[in-house]
């Protein structure tokens, strides 16, 4: 169940909340969405500052069922110069002007790049349209959406906090998640390695700035695992193993793995295939699915919605993502998609990367194998679909652990208090 509290009473009063995104709605971030509809049911009234407008050609129900309104800042500066323009000239009546200018010339001598000044641009556009009762800005991610949070709180002489959680905390220099850390009320992140680094970086006299809080999954979006009857073991080429993974298609989910050991196993060992999701890497991956000789044996299924996800994962018997360093460092959190493979029963294998051993136990509720290692993948893999009492036992295994371990609940009940603390504490802005 979500979190609830008094304020989500009939007639109690809310509490009023900005929260920045980069992008919304987004498929892929299915935790920021099931986040805003807990602390809508927790009292919060939220507005939603997006950096981004929507890609994605469809929603989860959970978009669906969020009440908060949703604002676009200019994603280019150019589209909306008038728009910029009066943030400008907004900004300067600020009582943080001085204080915001200082920040923008000493981070663009950091960093004189085109992304830099977009962040100061939709800044402006967001301290002058942000309600001035909402002093109190709440944001998703670390690095560019922090950046535009951190220099609207600065205008307006008001406070932020934030969320951490992959990619952002890895790709983002160390003098700026210095910085941003020491002038947040908070900072939450989802792992343990994610914690500790940030930690690393946080004020001396204070070093519980930043704190640990698990997604955890809203099991009651879910349905309970379904009854999986065919004890399926890879012998019978009509009746396959059902493999199934999900991701976005970067370097960070290890997809080229994934495929690299399904094609070294045996030709005996008969499976088949199911990726859900798309990305940058879709071309290569589907060239070098042919080159292996697998493309017969894999659905590409896109980009889905959640309900779509859910299926894919009954259907299944097991599931696999290759988690491993993507591009200049980054790499996984905890993957939302790993609970939610557990919340069907499925049977995890992975790798031994990022958070994925925070929730998959070796032996016990999952099988783990080194990063980038697609041969040791593979033997794994083949010796999990030739165990159909083993995957069961992972699954259920698996299941009691989300179960017990990742309410959401409990982070929420966290990063309620601290939110709530927070705008006690900030006086409205003045206009």
């Amino acid at each position: 169940m979500r979190a609830e509290s008094d304020a989500a009473l009939p007639g109690a009063p809310a509490r009023h909340l900005a929260v920045v995104v980069k992008g919304y709605p987004r498929l892929s971030e299915t935790f920021v969405a099931q986040e805003i509809l807990a602390l809508e049911a927790a009292g919060f009234a939220i507005e939603i500052w997006s950096l981004r407008e929507p890609t994605d050609g469809a929603l989860h129900e959970l978009h669906r069922r969020i009440r908060a309104s949703v604002h676009y800042l200019p994603e280019y500066l150019y589209r909306q110069p008038l728009r910029v323009l009066r943030g400008l000239l907004h900004a300067r009546r600020l009582p943080g002007w001085r204080a915001f200018l200082r920040a923008a010339l000493r981070d663009l001598r950091r960093d004189p790049s085109p992304n830099r000044m977009r962040r100061l641009g939709q800044a402006l556009v967001l301290a002058r349209e942000l309600d001035p009762a909402l002093p109190h800005i709440y944001v998703h991610f670390l690095h560019t959406p922090a950046s535009v949070a951190r220099y609207a709180s600065l205008l307006r002489a008001g406070t932020f906090s934030f969320s951490a959680h992959a990619k952002d905390i890895w790709t983002t220099s160390d003098w700026e998640k210095r910085e941003k850390i020491a002038e947040s009320r908070f900072g939450v992140t989802c792992t343990r390695q994610g914690f500790e680094e940030l930690r690393r970086l946080s004020p001396p006299g204070d070093p519980d700035r930043v704190r640990l809080a698990y997604h955890g999954l809203d099991l009651s979006r879910f349905p309970p695992p379904p009854e999986r009857a065919a004890a399926r073991d890879g012998r019978d080429p009509a009746d396959p193993v059902r493999i199934v993974t999900v991701g976005r298609m970067v370097a960070k989910k290890g997809f080229g793995d994934l495929l690299g050991a399904l094609a070294s196993l045996p030709a005996d060992r008969h499976w088949r295939l199911v990726h859900v999701g798309s990305g940058e890497l879709k071309t290569a991956l589907k060239a070098q699915a042919d080159t292996l000789g697998l493309s017969d044996r894999i659905e590409w299924r896109g980009s889905q919605p959640q309900d779509a996800v859910i299926a894919a994962l009954r259907e299944a018997d097991l599931f696999a993502l290759a988690c491993r360093e993507g591009d200049a460092g980054d790499r996984d959190g905890l993957p939302n998609v790993l609970m939610e493979a557990a919340s069907q029963g499925l049977a995890i294998v992975s790798t031994r990367y990022a958070g994925v051993p925070e929730f998959v136990t070796d032996g016990e509720t999952g099988r783990l194998v080194p990063p980038a290692e697609p041969e040791a993948l593979a033997r794994v893999l083949g010796e999990t679909i030739a165990d159909p009492a083993t995957r069961e036992r992972f699954g259920l295994a698996a299941f009691e652990r989300l179960r017990r371990d990742f309410s959401l609940d409990t982070g929420i009940a966290t990063l309620t208090r601290l939110l709530d603390e927070s705008l006690a504490a900030t006086p409205p802005v003045r206009p």
